[in-house]
């Protein structure tokens, strides 16, 4: 990284507004990044276990993205969407190969948002049928239509306060706290139960689809127990509804494997992927289908689009991301992952106040509660005073690691880069086990 700094040209009075903004926060400007760093003006580093939102998944600087960024706008930096591409093609082709065996083509987007609005247009159009199910507790995205099928509260109730969408119905996480403490086998079979029984109270032929995270990813990085995924599969095939693996950030080496799914061996009739793709260098995302939807809009046509979908800036990016995955992520993410499990292991033994730490691969929550009540010290939904859990994070920041408030924050998310070593875990680790120890 450079010695100096760059001057802040905007005055406080004309920087934007943040998203996520909250008009007491303290919100840091960033002006340089490499691998799992990043630097503030200030010329402060922090170690970046959040990967910014969950997606610089290949870490801040990688020349082989940006190389291949800046060959692409060289040749040619925009191309219709409604064109073919030659960088845009042979991205299609490299996804296929790393994605599951049912998928056959690919519809680009531009965010993750996007993508799934696409894959719920398109599974609605298919079945001929209004309504999908996602959980509570998970997150789709911040547009209306992907507010509506978002199960944390806080993003569908601020976004659809004066206009709500419609098509949408909700079922619970396979998580112990909605299933009476439940766990392992009998607890996937509770909420798939659970799951069946909303399907038949909506209507089987009016469900075109169940949209689902395969690891939960903002609102905590919860796992579902095995075999729970096998059973929302047979569900889907016994009444007809198509499957929707929201895989936006789960995919790309996330969880171990190219996609979430892998993790589980079960194969979904639409899969949505953004932010890794390009290691969110340019933004970038989609859907892929299997060959039966894929034949049937190749035949019956796809007359809307994005302008900005399948940019071949990102196409660029995301070869060269594919490339930067199969060659040196993937491996990095698998021999340091076990490293991560055991270090936020140790935290849930040593205090008392980390009632849950569950994940896969580098996605992480680590859930606080009260050891004397067992619920959280507060319920973010109804009052955010006073939360120790934020306070921990802005010691950590403090320290100078950046970790994430999961939805809702009774919890934090612990997702670096897959380019983190085992030191930078261990430092990381250290300063959450410091603040956690400063703040209870």
């Amino acid at each position: 990284m450079a010695s100096e700094q760059p001057e802040i040209a905007a005055s406080p009075s004309a920087l934007p507004i943040p998203h996520w903004y909250d008009s007491e926060s303290d919100v840091p400007t960033l002006v340089e990044g490499s691998g799992v760093t990043v630097v503030d003006e200030s010329g402060t580093e922090y170690l970046d276990f959040q990967s910014q939102l969950y997606c610089v998944n290949a870490g801040h600087d990688n020349q082989r993205i940006i190389d291949g960024i800046t060959e692409q706008l060289e040749r040619i930096p925009y191309v219709s969407s409604g064109r073919h591409n030659d960088t845009r093609n042979e991205l299609a082709a490299r996804l296929l190969e790393v994605a599951p065996d049912s998928m056959s083509k690919t519809v680009f987007s531009i965010s993750g948002s996007e993508a799934n609005e696409t894959a719920v247009m398109l599974a609605r159009e298919y079945t001929d049928a209004p309504t999908v199910l996602t959980r509570w507790r998970s997150y789709h995205g911040a547009t209306y239509g992907t507010a509506s099928l978002t199960g944390d509260t806080d993003t569908h109730t601020a976004i659809q306060a004066h206009a709500a969408t419609t098509g949408n119905a909700k079922f619970l996480p396979p998580i112990p706290a909605a299933f009476d403490g439940a766990t392992g086998e009998e607890l996937a079979e509770k909420a798939a139960a659970h799951l069946e029984f909303v399907i038949r109270n909506e209507g089987p032929d009016s469900i075109a689809a169940i949209l689902t995270e395969i690891v939960a990813g903002s609102s905590g990085g919860y796992t579902a127990p095995p075999g729970y995924f096998e059973r929302v599969r047979e569900l889907c095939d016994t009444y007809d509804i198509l499957l929707i693996a929201d895989e936006v950030i789960t995919g790309f080496g996330r969880c171990g494997e190219w996609f979430g799914v892998q993790t589980e061996e079960i194969e979904p009739d639409l899969l949505t992927f953004a932010k890794g793709v390009t290691g969110s260098y340019v933004p970038l995302g989609g859907v892929m289908l299997t060959d039966e939807l894929s034949e049937h809009f190749e035949s019956e046509g796809f007359p809307v689009g994005q302008t900005f979908a399948g940019h071949p800036l990102g196409c660029a990016a995301g070869l060269a991301a594919i490339d930067v995955y199969e060659t040196e992520l993937l491996a990095n993410a698998r021999s340091v992952a076990p490293r991560l499990e055991s270090r936020l292991g140790a935290l849930e033994d040593r205090f008392e106040v980390v009632t849950s730490v569950h994940g896969r691969g580098l996605l992480w929550g680590v859930e606080f509660a009260d050891p004397e009540t067992g619920r959280p010290f507060v319920d973010p939904r109804t009052t955010d005073d006073d939360n120790p859990v934020k306070k921990v994070l802005k010691q950590t920041a403090d320290d100078g690691v950046l970790y994430g408030l999961g939805r809702p924050g009774i919890q934090l998310v612990v997702a670096p880069p897959l380019c983190v070593s085992e030191s930078e875990i261990d430092d990381a680790v250290d300063a959450l086990e410091a603040a956690i120890e400063s703040e209870f």
